[in-house]
């Protein structure tokens, strides 16, 4: 197969899920990607690259929208710009051989946290307790302190890089967890993601350089012609059905890649 259609698919399916969830596309399109035995860093740099764009648009519409929380803003992309730059120096400086068991595990367990994520409900109670404590009392959130934002941004930009993606996932998750309100979230998660994934490019363009065009524009042309698809999807198919598919289809291509490189 013509390796432009083949990444272009990859996109669009990618896209096709992503543009229903608000998340899924780098970790899908870099299981895909190491499944065809793309080379870890041209997969990540290709994922990372295609995604400046739609990250752009995201960021920018979400401070059009008023959705952005400076403090928390500010205090994830720092942190995360680093931890991006250490995960996509550690990608293009590790042997393949060593890197890739550790990313097929990765995503394995990203595949299982999908599923998990598309069956965990909030209990009553819950909602009651962060009702009262943050918006009552008006304590601060656990997550807005300083000293707990610094790691998970950290931790989420390097495991961004390193894996292919992850940094809604990871990100989003761990502060709606503690109450945070998801407008202000994700608009402020989704703009610092705009300069992570600039900075990782950034990183892999300096080590790497341009080898990774047909997966660069595969993947954004796939992932255009997706976008209008997956917009309409989103108003028949149940989030629920998208994310545990997505963590099914996640876990088998690991699963996949896995026993490929155990026998051979």
């Amino acid at each position: 197969m013509n390796e432009y259609l083949l990444f272009g698919l990859i996109g669009f399916g990618a896209q096709l899920i992503d543009g229903g969830l608000g998340m899924g596309y780098g970790l899908i399109s870099m299981t895909a990607l190491m499944a065809f035995g793309v080379a870890p860093s041209m997969a990540s740099a290709g994922v990372h690259t295609a995604e400046i764009v739609t990250t752009a648009v995201s960021g920018l519409s979400h401070m059009m929208f008023k959705n952005i929380d400076h403090n928390l803003f500010r205090r994830l992309v720092i942190p995360g710009i680093l931890g991006g730059i250490a995960g996509a120096h550690l990608l293009t400086k590790a042997p393949e051989q060593l890197i890739k068991p550790f990313l097929m595990i990765y995503l394995f367990v990203m595949g299982i946290y999908i599923i998990y994520k598309a069956f965990q409900q909030s209990s009553l109670s819950e909602r009651i307790r962060n009702y009262i404590l943050y918006k009552l009392l008006r304590r601060e959130k656990p997550a807005q302190k300083i000293h707990r934002l610094i790691p998970l941004g950290f931790a989420g930009g390097f495991l961004d890089a390193a894996g292919g993606g992850g940094w809604g996932s990871i990100v989003n998750s761990a502060l709606l967890a503690q109450g945070e309100p998801p407008r202000y979230t994700i608009g402020s998660v989704n703009l610092a993601e705009f300069l992570v994934t600039t900075s990782i490019s950034a990183t892999f363009f300096s080590t790497i350089g341009l080898k990774h065009w047909p997966v660069i524009i595969g993947l954004i042309l796939g992932g255009a012609l997706a976008a209008p698809i997956s917009a309409y999807m989103i108003r028949i198919i149940p989030a629920k059905i998208l994310m545990i598919t997505v963590g099914t289809l996640i876990i088998l291509l690991s699963l996949r890649t896995f026993f490929m490189l155990l026998l051979g």
